[in-house]
Parts: structure tokens; C-alpha cells; sequence
């Protein structure tokens, strides 16, 4: 059953006369509903076109944190072969938030690491919501340092409304989990390729999304705290996240004009989750992209040049 958002209530009550009708063609075969469903189906597109053509910065907070978008497991599953996964971080635990390992990407070889949300009240709770503590960001150490031993590129899908704030993960130093991850990232001389596919949160995001390439889907979002948040501290009031979330620039349209990303992958209309297959397929076309103009880039050029790209943002602003 699909799950609508608030501002899909046209869509919402056009796609319900429709599963109505074909109802009613089911129960009765002597009528003949085809007409007035394909009328409705078009009035459907048209509806959404209209919508998520004009989406402003909360209705997409919205649509990247839809349920039913594809998560890390939804592309490691069509995107990757030969998916090995590695646990552990070595020193304490495993974080299942964050899901690394080896395979390969159109015959290749490749590390991946990403952010995995769950998709049902078990997986999420497993997965702390993609919310990952110091162990996880210490295991993403342990696969990029694998990968640069062994020259491999690196892929990481970001989906995370940030890294876990608890008491035990401060304790277990959270914020230099964090920043040995991003130094890792800058410091690595193999090509990395960055994709916020949902939600990019704070320093829990750039911790593996230091890429020398980094993409964003149309309707995912990236910011250094989330509108929530961000109205909780600025108005000590969380119900101005809508407010928040205009004034932070949270879109991909926006951080792509301030040079902060790279690219933007188009979503299909309606968003990630209305064509998981086509929204996946480009982003392995893109992916793909980055990697053939990285490859030829040797150590020192990727590792000078992704430093350099970090230090620039904001310079031309």
C-alpha cells in the first residue's frame, strides 16, 4: 500500500478512484471501467507533475525521508555483484547502521559503504534508523584503509538525518569517530564517489561523503543539522522546521548552485520511491561516470584535488 505525504492528497484521491474502479471491474466483469480508469491515470500524472514540480525545501525533507524510498539495501542489491559485507570496527562492536564491504560494480572491483535506515519497524530498529554510532564510522575507516591498500575505488550512499547523539556513543567519542572518518576520506589516494540518496545529516553524513565526486537524487536533502533541529535551536520552537528548512538551502538545486555537490540525478516523477529501478539504474549510470573520470587521475591528483574541492566551497559565495 502506498504511503501518500500531505501535500499528495490530490494524487491521493485520484489513485483511490482508480483502485475503486478496478475494483468494481473485478467483482462485476459486465462493466467496463478501462475508459474512466485510463482518464483518471492520466489526471494522475498530471496532478503529480504539477506537484513535484514546485516542491518547496520541506515537502522534500519530506520525500527524502519517504518509507518506502530505496535505502542502502536497495542498491547494494541491483547496483553491486559479489557483495561481501565486513563487521566490526576492531576495537569494540558493530553498527549495523552502517553497512560496508566489498564487491563489484560492472565487473569491477569496488568498496562500498553507506548509511541503511531499515524499511519496517524491526529493520529500523536494528539499524538505529541509519544512525550510526562511533563503531560504525570506525568500521567505514577500516574498509577505506582496506580499499586504499589494495587500490580500490570507494562508493558511498549517504542516508542519514545524522550520526547517533546518545550518552554511550559521546562516551565512546563520537565526534573524533567523525573526524578521523573524514580525514580517512581525505587522505585516501583511490577514487571516491559520494551519493546522497536520502537524507545527508550533518557531520554524520560528510564523514563518508568526502568524496572527490558527490551527487545528490533531485528530492534528497544535505545540511549541517536538520530543520527540526535547526528551528529547536534559532526559534526554541521544532514545529518552524518548515521555516528552517527555506532558510537553510537544503536542496539539491540549492547546494548544486553553491558548488557544494556536483550533480543532481533526476528522480522519476513522484519521487525515488514511485520507480526504485529507474532512480537506482541512473545512479549507477552516474556512478559509473565519475569512476571512468577518476580512473585515470593517479594517487596524489585524486587525494590534492578532493582536498582542494573541500577547501574551495564557500570561497566564491
Amino acid at each position: 500500500m502506498h504511503n501518500y505525504l500531505d501535500f499528495e492528497k490530490p494524487i491521493s484521491d485520484l489513485e483511490g478512484k482508480i483502485h475503486e474502479l478496478k475494483k468494481l471491474a473485478e467483482e462485476d466483469e459486465s462493466i467496463d471501467t478501462s475508459e474512466e480508469i485510463a482518464r483518471l491515470e492520466v489526471r494522475v500524472r498530471e496532478a503529480m507533475e504539477e506537484i513535484y514540480s514546485k516542491l518547496n525545501a520541506w515537502q522534500k525533507t519530506q520525500v527524502a525521508r519517504h518509507p518506502q524510498r530505496p535505502h542502502f539495501v536497495d542498491y547494494a542489491a541491483k547496483l553491486f555483484t559479489e557483495f561481501t559485507p565486513l563487521a566490526g570496527d576492531r576495537k569494540f562492536a558493530e553498527d549495523a547502521a552502517i553497512q560496508a564491504g566489498f564487491a563489484r560494480f560492472r565487473g569491477e572491483p569496488v568498496a562500498v559503504i553507506g548509511q541503511e535506515k531499515g524499511n519496517d519497524t524491526k529493520s529500523r530498529l536494528m539499524h538505529n534508523f541509519g544512525s550510526a554510532r562511533p563503531e560504525g564510522y570506525r568500521k567505514a575507516i577500516r574498509i577505506m584503509e582496506m580499499a586504499n591498500r589494495f587500490g580500490l575505488p570507494v562508493v558511498t550512499l549517504i542516508d542519514t538525518a545524522g550520526a547517533y547523539p546518545g550518552i554511550g556513543a559521546e562516551e565512546r567519542g563520537q565526534a573524533e569517530a567523525i573526524a578521523r572518518s573524514t580525514e580517512t576520506c581525505l587522505n585516501l589516494r583511490v577514487p571516491i564517489v559520494s551519493v546522497v540518496v536520502g537524507e545527508g545529516g550533518s557531520g554524520g553524513a560528510i564523514a563518508i561523503a568526502t568524496g572527490n565526486r558527490v551527487y545528490m537524487l533531485e528530492h534528497a536533502i544535505y545540511s549541517v543539522i536538520s530543520p527540526e533541529g535547526a528551528a529547536s535551536i534559532l526559534w526554541r520552537d521544532s514545529t518552524r522546521a518548515k521555516e528552517a528548512a527555506t532558510n537553510m538551502k537544503i536542496t539539491a538545486e540549492d547546494l548544486k548552485a553553491m558548488n557544494v555537490i556536483d550533480g543532481i540525478i533526476p528522480e522519476p516523477i513522484g519521487g525515488a520511491h514511485r520507480d526504485p529501478d529507474a532512480v537506482i539504474s541512473r545512479t549507477g549510470d552516474v556512478i559509473a561516470s565519475a569512476l571512468g573520470d577518476l580512473g585515470r587521475l593517479s594517487g596524489d591528483r585524486l587525494r590534492q584535488e578532493r582536498r582542494q574541492k573541500f577547501l574551495d566551497i564557500g570561497r566564491s559565495l
